[in-house]
């Protein structure tokens, strides 16, 4: 070979190298996060009493992570959900999201399940200025007033009345109308934002209010309750309760023999399954929210598809077997999440927050549109009736057997047992 051949077959090996070395130096100074995941951080309540609605809240989340990862993910990166058990313990809740933030780095976070979780870690997301999309929280932007709090929960612009606005509307429509009522909430967030809401729904229907007190969160026995509540004879008995309170109302109310004609409101617990079957019979006649029965008046697109893959998973993971409750909306809320970043096309929060403001979201749980104080531009709260449940058998809390959707008129399936005791 010349000279001139053997010069020119080295030079282009060298040009062919710097080329080759130039690109693996582009390819190592790309961005990191360009293929990193889209990280959403989160408490979610997995011990304590808020465990069975906040386990299976996770699994929908899960769900919707995979479905979308299959997918190839949002915005061309992928999704991952990094979460903390809370304990269902409000005092955890601050460090937890500051960890998540400062150590996790996620992009995103989004509330625990509960009122009384979401609220102490409001301050965190207002410090840091982050968009915060919040599962199952009643009133709480009434005190914060943030313009980034976005509210996955059917209450609608009034929350606190909202809750038990179903519920009243029910109960007024019995004859003879009740005339009175009794009022017993937790006090603890929750308990009292909605007894508030259900103090002014009792004003507004012309209710005398025969006793309104609260009681402490750790109480256990709630027999002297019952009977306070009995002697003041009331027609209609609210309730506003966390699950375990919700537990043991019921099963006073059933050991004391209570009479008043209408009973329930705002028990939360009482629609998670496992609580269903433990009480059994002792639901019967009880009257109380619900936010989605599976109920041909709510079978929305995308939901009973949902529902095939949690069912399948729900035994390995030990959570809620039906997951009608905090299944389907755990699911719905990590799709809103979704739904936003890839219509926002960005993780910024800004962009974010105002892409939740002008956005009708397509949920498996129906539209979702957010009015100026991240509440639900409509409630979309019903009030059921439980009936005929017999035993402790899982198969009938199946579909809608041993539930009767009471209002509102476009949901209903069916007329309230009145008074209480006949469905007994």
């Amino acid at each position: 070979m010349r000279l001139t051949d053997r010069l020119g077959t080295t030079l282009r090996g060298l040009a062919c190298g710097v080329a080759a070395a130039a690109m693996l130096i582009t390819a190592s100074s790309a961005p990191a996060g360009a293929q990193e995941p889209i990280k959403i951080g989160f408490g979610m309540a997995l011990t304590g009493p808020l465990a069975a609605n906040g386990k299976s809240a996770l699994l929908g989340m899960k769900i919707w992570e995979d479905d979308v990862n299959a997918k190839g993910g949002l915005i061309g990166r992928k999704v991952q959900l990094v979460y903390y058990d809370d304990q269902s313990t409000p005092s955890k809740v601050p460090p937890l999201y500051a960890k998540l933030l400062d150590v996790d780095k996620v992009d995103i976070i989004v509330s625990g399940y509960a009122t009384n979780m979401i609220a102490p870690a409001m301050p965190v997301a207002m410090r840091r200025n982050k968009v915060f999309p919040a599962l199952f929280g009643t009133g709480v932007n009434s005190e914060f007033k943030y313009d980034k709090y976005f509210a996955m929960i059917p209450t609608g612009p009034a929350p606190k009345p909202a809750f038990t606005k179903p519920f009243f509307d029910a109960a007024m429509a019995q004859s003879p109308k009740p005339e009175t009522i009794s009022l017993a909430a937790a006090d603890a967030e929750f308990g009292r934002n909605v007894c508030e809401g259900a103090r002014d729904n009792a004003k507004a229907a012309g209710l005398k209010i025969v006793y309104d007190k609260t009681y402490p969160p750790p109480t256990t026995d709630f027999a002297p309750i019952i009977r306070a509540i009995q002697a003041t004879n009331p027609d209609i008995a609210v309730f506003c309760s966390y699950p375990l309170d919700s537990v043991g109302l019921i099963r006073s109310i059933n050991e004391i023999g209570f009479k008043a004609k209408v009973v329930g409101g705002a028990m939360v617990g009482i629609q998670a399954t496992a609580i269903k079957q433990q009480l059994g019979p002792m639901l019967n006649g009880i009257s109380n929210y619900e936010t989605w029965v599976p109920a041909k008046t709510m079978e929305y697109p995308g939901v009973n598809e949902f529902l095939a893959k949690y069912q399948a998973r729900a035994g390995a993971e030990g959570v809620d077997p039906l997951g009608y409750y905090l299944g389907t909306w755990g699911y719905a809320y990590a799709q809103l999440v979704g739904l936003a970043i890839e219509g926002a096309k960005s993780v910024d929060d800004a962009k974010l927050a105002e892409y939740f403001r002008k956005t009708t979201f397509k949920t498996i749980m129906g539209d979702v549109a957010f009015g100026p104080d991240g509440e639900w531009t409509e409630s979309r709260f019903i009030a059921v009736q439980y009936h005929g449940i017999k035993g402790n058998d899982l198969e009938q809390f199946k579909g809608m057997k041993v539930q009767t959707i009471l209002t509102p008129k476009k949901f209903e399936t069916g007329k309230m047992i009145y008074p209480y005791d006949k469905a007994k």
